[in-house]
This record gives C-alpha cells, sequence and structure tokens, in this order.
C-alpha cells in the first residue's frame, strides 16, 4: 500500500500548481519538498500511521480541487475560507 500512496502524492504534486511570485512561501514547493521527505526511499517507504497519511492526502486533495471554495456559498465570503484552512492544515504538519 505504501506504493499507492507514494504515487498518489507524487501525481498530487505534479498538479499542485507553483506560484512564482511566492518564492519562499509557496504551499506547492512546501508540500513537495515534505513528500520528498516523507517518502525518502521512494515506493519502498515504510508508512508509521497509513490511517493519519490518507487523511493528509484527502485534505490535500480537497484544497487542490477547491472543494471548500465550492462548498461554502459566495455570499457568505468564501474567499477567506481558503487561506484559514491552508493555514490550519500546515499548523497540524509542524
Amino acid at each position: 500500500m505504501a506504493v499507492t500512496r507514494y504515487r498518489r502524492f507524487l501525481k498530487l504534486c505534479e498538479e499542485w500548481p507553483v506560484e512564482e511570485t511566492k518564492r519562499g512561501r509557496d504551499l506547492g514547493t512546501f508540500l513537495r519538498q515534505r513528500v520528498a521527505q516523507a517518502f525518502r526511499e521512494g515506493e519502498n517507504t515504510q508508512i508509521a500511521d497509513p490511517v493519519t497519511c490518507d487523511e493528509m492526502f484527502e485534505s490535500l486533495s480537497k484544497i487542490h480541487t477547491n472543494y471548500y471554495k465550492n462548498k461554502v456559498s459566495s455570499e457568505i465570503g468564501a474567499g477567506i475560507w481558503i487561506p484559514c484552512l491552508i493555514v490550519l492544515f500546515l499548523v497540524t504538519l509542524l
């Protein structure tokens, strides 16, 4: 199963855009670094906590596909929710 998780994270990294205007604070770059760190041995990496790994992937995938932006009505001011969710996710990684 580590192979599947690794490939899913790689695909997500490939799809996640890099924002050149945000050097040093780009979420896509940070994500790539964390995936490289977490999967040092590539497909042979042993996952200590598969459930948490899957939850992280699902959360990142939802952010990438704008799941939360589309879920919240634009009348509520959906634009403020996405940065808040990203910050919350990054805090959980630390």
